[in-house]
């Protein structure tokens, strides 16, 4: 499975912040519910219009913009 299947960013739809599958739901909601303690079940419960897939598109969308981040060394 690829994120790029399910990660989508419109302009015009959440102030163009990665969204699941054209929905209102953002990659950093599901990333602050994560971090905030909640399951992978808990969301889904929650949610019912998610997937699992849903949920590790949105850990696959973050690891990659992590390795992307360009870090400054505090030389």
């Amino acid at each position: 499975m690829s994120y790029q299947s399910i990660i989508t960013i419109q302009p015009g739809k959440r102030n163009g912040q990665p969204c699941i599958r054209n929905m209102r739901i953002t990659v950093y909601d599901v990333l602050e519910w994560m971090a905030s303690g909640m399951t992978v079940q808990d969301i889904l419960n929650d949610y019912p219009e998610l997937t699992i897939e849903d949920i590790q598109a949105c850990l696959q969308f973050a690891a990659a913009r992590e390795r992307s981040v360009k870090y400054l060394s505090a030389a």
